[in-house]
């Protein structure tokens, strides 16, 4: 039965995934349009969105692009120059710094999220899920750097490594290198495969806005009248999206 789940969850559960979150977003893309966006609630209340917007951006976005090329790397590339073991440790400093400003970024937004009326209640459930989802793939993240501190040779780096190259080269044996790893790895890999299978479904479809244009990073603010006379148009608001 063991053996069982873990072909499943990690041999045919991630292309079930990635199935989804390429066919959703495409989908959603071309029957609802409208909703392609970050859906932003800084015109409720502006406070801790900064902070809280800003340091999960960052934590997130350096996470994804480090696992996604730590990850896909064969080990032959950097092998001349550095060691697994070297790189892992390299893994563990630079993924523990930015994945406390990821942390503290998205605790920041939950809090935010729950603990304010009026957007708690123009909030989907889905916005709120996905935050928990985040919440605790970051925590997981953390979790598994005092694993890893245990054996610093790089061994149990590169399985996980060879598992995410066996996946997307639709190689077979993926599955069987998770045999022994241990449970906080592969709760971080599952959650981290079941925000891919919910991604078209949630506000998180604005990051391919953001892949696909250069012009995401320069947009203007936007600009909000009020409709009290006499008053002046004022922008607000951010470059990046928001929460």
């Amino acid at each position: 039965m063991k053996d069982y789940l873990i072909q499943f969850l990690f041999g045919y559960y991630p292309y079930i995934c990635l199935t989804v979150f390429l066919l959703g977003s495409l989908i959603r893309f071309d029957r609802d349009q409208y909703t392609w966006k970050s859906d932003s609630s800084q015109l409720l209340r502006a406070g801790q969105l900064r902070w809280g917007s800003n340091l999960f951006h960052i934590g997130i976005l350096f996470l994804f692009f480090g696992h996604s090329v730590g990850m896909l790397t064969p080990h032959f590339v950097y092998e001349p120059f550095m060691s697994a073991g070297t790189k892992q440790i390299l893994a563990m400093v630079s993924g523990g710094l930015f994945g406390i400003l990821g942390f503290v970024g998205v605790s920041l937004l939950l809090h935010r999220r729950l603990s304010d009326e009026r957007i708690r209640s123009t909030s989907r459930t889905s916005d709120i899920v996905l935050l928990w989802l985040l919440w605790l793939q970051f925590a997981l993240g953390l979790g598994t750097i005092p694993l890893s501190a245990q054996h610093l040779d790089g061994s149990m780096m590169l399985k996980l490594a060879e598992w995410a190259q066996r996946i997307v080269t639709f190689r077979g044996g993926a599955a069987e290198l998770l045999a022994d790893a241990g449970w906080v790895f592969r709760a971080h890999m599952f959650l981290g495969m079941t925000i891919f299978l919910v991604f078209p479904f949630t506000r998180l479809v604005h990051v391919w806005s953001g892949f696909a244009t250069l012009g995401y990073l320069t947009r203007p603010y936007q600009v909000v009248r009020s409709r009290r006379l006499g008053m002046t148009p004022t922008a607000v608001g951010s470059r990046r999206p928001t929460h």
